[in-house]
Protein backbone atom coordinates (compact mmCIF):
# COMPACT_ATOMS: atom_id res chain seq x y z
CA UNK A 1 0.00 0.00 0.00
CA UNK A 2 0.97 3.35 -0.43
CA UNK A 3 1.15 6.38 2.00
CA UNK A 4 -1.78 8.10 0.63
CA UNK A 5 -4.06 5.16 0.72
CA UNK A 6 -2.75 4.49 4.12
CA UNK A 7 -3.29 8.21 5.36
CA UNK A 8 -6.85 7.99 3.39
CA UNK A 9 -7.90 4.31 5.36
CA UNK A 10 -6.57 6.28 9.02
CA UNK A 11 -8.62 9.21 8.31
CA UNK A 12 -11.81 7.30 7.40
CA UNK A 13 -10.96 5.50 10.46
CA UNK A 14 -11.07 8.44 12.40
CA UNK A 15 -13.84 9.35 11.36
CA UNK A 16 -16.07 6.62 12.21
CA UNK A 17 -14.51 6.66 15.86
CA UNK A 18 -15.61 9.97 16.43
CA UNK A 19 -19.04 9.99 14.52
CA UNK A 20 -20.05 6.67 16.75
CA UNK A 21 -18.51 8.79 19.57
CA UNK A 22 -20.77 11.26 19.05
CA UNK A 23 -23.73 8.66 20.12
CA UNK A 24 -22.52 7.94 23.61
CA UNK A 25 -24.03 8.41 26.75
CA UNK A 26 -22.80 8.23 30.45
CA UNK A 27 -24.01 8.19 33.71
CA UNK A 28 -24.00 7.03 37.31
CA UNK A 29 -26.12 4.45 38.04
CA UNK A 30 -27.78 4.31 41.67
CA UNK A 31 -24.68 2.26 43.37
CA UNK A 32 -22.26 5.15 41.82
CA UNK A 33 -21.29 3.20 38.94
CA UNK A 34 -20.29 4.64 35.70
CA UNK A 35 -22.71 3.15 32.72
CA UNK A 36 -22.16 3.58 29.14
CA UNK A 37 -24.15 3.35 26.76
CA UNK A 38 -25.16 4.48 22.89
CA UNK A 39 -28.85 4.26 24.55
CA UNK A 40 -30.39 6.96 27.44
CA UNK A 41 -30.35 6.36 30.85
CA UNK A 42 -33.84 5.04 31.89
CA UNK A 43 -36.03 7.94 33.28
CA UNK A 44 -35.20 6.97 37.58
CA UNK A 45 -31.74 8.52 36.63
CA UNK A 46 -32.11 12.25 37.54
CA UNK A 47 -30.30 14.75 34.94
CA UNK A 48 -27.19 15.67 37.46
CA UNK A 49 -25.57 12.09 36.77
CA UNK A 50 -26.08 12.47 33.61
CA UNK A 51 -22.05 12.71 32.70
CA UNK A 52 -22.15 12.67 28.86
CA UNK A 53 -24.73 13.77 26.33
CA UNK A 54 -24.38 12.82 22.32
CA UNK A 55 -24.94 16.20 20.47
CA UNK A 56 -28.14 17.07 19.43
CA UNK A 57 -28.81 15.48 16.02
CA UNK A 58 -28.31 12.09 17.27
CA UNK A 59 -30.41 12.62 20.16
CA UNK A 60 -33.19 10.28 20.65
CA UNK A 61 -35.84 10.76 23.79
CA UNK A 62 -35.99 7.81 26.50
CA UNK A 63 -39.98 6.92 26.82
CA UNK A 64 -41.42 6.16 29.98
CA UNK A 65 -39.91 2.68 30.45
CA UNK A 66 -36.47 3.99 29.81
CA UNK A 67 -36.10 2.34 25.96
CA UNK A 68 -34.99 4.77 23.19
CA UNK A 69 -37.49 5.98 20.89
CA UNK A 70 -36.99 6.09 17.41
CA UNK A 71 -35.11 9.67 15.90
CA UNK A 72 -38.43 9.88 14.14
CA UNK A 73 -40.31 10.72 17.73
CA UNK A 74 -37.76 13.99 18.48
CA UNK A 75 -39.51 16.94 17.03
CA UNK A 76 -37.74 19.98 17.31
CA UNK A 77 -39.47 23.74 16.41
CA UNK A 78 -38.27 23.40 12.95
CA UNK A 79 -39.44 19.66 12.65
CA UNK A 80 -42.86 21.36 13.80
CA UNK A 81 -42.91 24.27 11.39
CA UNK A 82 -42.32 22.20 8.48
CA UNK A 83 -44.73 19.60 9.24
CA UNK A 84 -47.42 22.64 9.89
CA UNK A 85 -46.27 23.89 6.49
CA UNK A 86 -46.45 20.80 5.02
CA UNK A 87 -50.20 20.30 6.19
CA UNK A 88 -51.45 23.91 4.93
CA UNK A 89 -49.79 22.85 1.82
CA UNK A 90 -51.65 19.64 1.75
CA UNK A 91 -54.97 20.92 3.03
CA UNK A 92 -54.43 23.59 -0.43
CA UNK A 93 -54.04 21.14 -2.58
CA UNK A 94 -57.31 19.22 -1.43
CA UNK A 95 -59.22 22.71 -1.85
CA UNK A 96 -58.28 23.22 -5.01
CA UNK A 97 -58.94 20.26 -6.50
CA UNK A 98 -62.31 20.57 -4.60
CA UNK A 99 -62.64 23.74 -6.27
CA UNK A 100 -61.48 22.86 -9.48
CA UNK A 101 -63.99 19.27 -9.12
CA UNK A 102 -67.11 22.06 -8.43
CA UNK A 103 -66.38 24.52 -11.07
CA UNK A 104 -66.49 21.55 -13.33
CA UNK A 105 -69.87 19.74 -11.72
CA UNK A 106 -71.20 23.81 -11.92
CA UNK A 107 -70.53 23.98 -15.90
CA UNK A 108 -71.67 20.62 -16.54
CA UNK A 109 -74.99 21.68 -14.68
CA UNK A 110 -75.68 24.91 -16.48
CA UNK A 111 -74.54 23.34 -20.53
CA UNK A 112 -77.01 20.57 -19.39
CA UNK A 113 -79.39 23.85 -17.96
CA UNK A 114 -78.82 25.27 -21.16
CA UNK A 115 -79.09 21.95 -23.57
CA UNK A 116 -82.62 21.64 -21.67
CA UNK A 117 -83.87 25.20 -22.38
CA UNK A 118 -83.01 24.81 -26.16
CA UNK A 119 -85.19 21.32 -26.50
CA UNK A 120 -87.67 23.30 -25.17
CA UNK A 121 -87.86 26.02 -27.33
CA UNK A 122 -87.25 23.35 -30.40
CA UNK A 123 -90.46 21.04 -29.43
CA UNK A 124 -92.78 24.21 -28.86
CA UNK A 125 -91.88 25.17 -32.46
CA UNK A 126 -92.42 21.92 -33.44
CA UNK A 127 -95.63 21.36 -31.84
CA UNK A 128 -96.62 24.96 -32.91
CA UNK A 129 -96.82 23.85 -36.71
CA UNK A 130 -94.92 26.49 -37.62
CA UNK A 131 -93.69 25.49 -41.51
CA UNK A 132 -89.98 24.14 -40.48
CA UNK A 133 -86.75 23.39 -42.90
CA UNK A 134 -83.60 21.48 -42.95
CA UNK A 135 -80.51 21.25 -45.19
CA UNK A 136 -80.68 18.02 -46.62
CA UNK A 137 -76.83 15.95 -47.44
CA UNK A 138 -77.44 17.88 -50.46
CA UNK A 139 -77.12 20.92 -48.52
CA UNK A 140 -80.60 22.12 -50.46
CA UNK A 141 -83.53 23.57 -48.31
CA UNK A 142 -86.17 20.58 -47.36
CA UNK A 143 -89.29 21.50 -45.71
CA UNK A 144 -90.32 18.86 -43.13
CA UNK A 145 -93.37 16.94 -43.76
CA UNK A 146 -95.86 14.92 -41.10
CA UNK A 147 -93.73 12.19 -40.43
CA UNK A 148 -90.52 14.10 -40.10
CA UNK A 149 -91.77 16.89 -37.38
CA UNK A 150 -93.31 13.62 -35.21
CA UNK A 151 -90.02 11.61 -35.74
CA UNK A 152 -88.17 15.40 -34.45
CA UNK A 153 -90.92 15.68 -31.91
CA UNK A 154 -89.90 12.45 -30.37
CA UNK A 155 -86.51 12.86 -30.83
CA UNK A 156 -86.53 16.59 -28.75
CA UNK A 157 -88.84 14.56 -26.02
CA UNK A 158 -85.74 12.19 -25.54
CA UNK A 159 -83.51 15.36 -25.07
CA UNK A 160 -85.62 17.01 -22.75
CA UNK A 161 -86.01 13.83 -20.73
CA UNK A 162 -82.36 13.54 -20.69
CA UNK A 163 -81.49 16.93 -20.21
CA UNK A 164 -83.97 18.37 -17.94
CA UNK A 165 -84.95 16.84 -14.68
Amino acid sequence: MTLSRLCLLGLLALAATAASAQSIWKWRDRDGHVMVSDRPPGAEIPDRDILQRPSVAHVAPASSDGASLPASAASTGMDRDLEARKNKLVQAQAAAKEAKANAAKDRLAAEKAQNCQRARNQLQMLQSGVRMARANDKGEREFLDDKARADEIARTQQLISANCE
